[in-house]
């Protein structure tokens, strides 16, 4: 399965610990991918939209349960509680891996077990850093292809004698009783289980991205956060490059996939990244960025032609809509979107929608797409350099 002794140990004591009924290394191919599909289609777990205006689109609704993140149930396993921050919860090392690894003995029985190898980054890029994701969800396996590097280049990279960042991940049973998201920054390794929420269960994303990677970027000597990333370029063609952190909801994806008003003729924006920036100081003392991520994993409810005409012009292909409403031809639909509402929907539930039972999309229903979609994206997205920093911008 791989050449790399660490990683095929791990893999082999994951698969001890969880009976799954099989195994697959996921190697990223378009044919792995329609076949990973076509499984999903026929259990359930995805619905083909309508082929017409949303090729190559699908709907995911997810238990009622497991909407959204779960801060409260989140961990950081540190040895030293201060190593925690002051803004996320502790748990120590041995505790965290002993609640986890209760919860997954035996859970992938009767369940393939998928293993994912990933890079957070561009290709050849010295910033780029590597994981390798192990779930049982083949829902996981579809996001990641979008959010992340998947496959045999990844894989590449770790058995080239990269170090690696060890995900294990589990649905479990759904029960909100039995679900945790535990860090373990000193052993580069995160245990999800009980969720297929994406930011429980993508771990490339929060998990990796930020929480795990900031504790890399502190030992190596730079900076993980949560900024968006984008290139202004004036009239005379000259780029700018900022990059901006604002609390959730307050319009990151917005700005970074910002249409300049018409009184700025002649200006440009360019989108680098939505979420995440990964900052490294440069031999020439600029700061320079990358995006770690290679897809969107946006918030649908109040994105429309108004708000972010970029945004709705990078949906309606080859994207994962999770939880958004859907009228009677297979068209997604959600609550701040342009024209009139339709009047035949059925609610991110599966039920014909009635206001009585809240909005027609969740508040927290999801599109996962890919960056390389999106009109304003940078051709500088993926150099292995990154971007230099003029600004930081902090706001609310």
């Amino acid at each position: 399965m791989t050449n790399n002794p660490e990683l095929a140990a791990w893999i082999d004591a994951v698969a001890v610990a969880t009976t799954p009924n099989k195994i697959h290394l996921i190697d990223g191919s378009d044919d792995e991918h329609e076949r990973l599909i076509e499984e999903m289609l026929a259990d359930g777990t995805l619905e083909k939209l309508d082929e017409k205006t949303h090729p190559n689109c699908f709907l995911h609704r997810s238990d009622p349960s497991d909407v959204a993140r779960v801060e409260h149930l989140t961990f950081v396993c540190t040895r030293d509680a201060e190593d925690a921050g002051p803004n996320n919860n502790w748990m120590a090392p041995a505790e965290g891996h002993a609640k986890a690894d209760e919860l997954f003995a035996g859970c992938m029985a009767g369940r393939t077990m998928y293993v994912i190898p990933y890079l957070m980054g561009p290709y050849g890029s010295p910033f780029a850093r590597a994981g390798v994701e192990i779930t049982d969800s083949p829902y996981v396996v579809a996001n990641m292809r979008i959010m992340a590097r998947i496959g045999h280049r990844a894989l590449k990279h770790i058995e080239e004698g990269n170090s690696f960042v060890r995900g294990l991940h589990s649905v479990g049973d759904l029960d909100p009783e039995r679900r945790f998201i535990m860090h373990f920054p000193e052993e580069l390794m995160i245990k999800s289980f009980g969720s297929g929420y994406g930011g429980n269960a993508l771990l490339g994303k929060k998990c990796h991205a930020l929480r795990i990677a900031s504790w890399q970027a502190r030992t190596e000597g730079w900076l993980a956060e949560h900024m968006l990333i984008l290139g202004i370029e004036d009239p005379s063609g000259n780029i700018t490059y900022v990059a901006a952190a604002f609390p959730s909801a307050c319009g990151k994806t917005n700005l970074a996939m910002l249409v300049p008003p018409a009184a700025f003729a002649g200006w440009k924006v360019w989108t680098v990244g939505d979420d995440i920036a990964w900052l490294h100081l440069g031999e020439d003392g600029r700061f320079w960025a990358i995006n770690p991520e290679a897809g969107f994993f946006g918030v649908a409810p109040g994105t429309s032609f108004t708000t972010n005409p970029n945004c709705m012009n990078t949906l309606g292909r080859n994207a994962i809509y999770t939880n958004v409403g859907v009228t009677g031809d297979g068209v997604p639909w959600w609550e701040g979107m342009d024209g009139p509402k339709p009047a035949t929907l059925i609610d991110w539930q599966g039920r014909p929608h009635d206001v009585a039972n809240g909005p027609a999309a969740h508040p927290n229903s999801r599109f996962t797409v890919a960056a390389s979609q999106c009109p304003s994206y940078s051709d500088q997205a993926n150099v292995p350099q990154g971007v230099p920093i003029s600004a930081l911008i902090f706001g609310g």
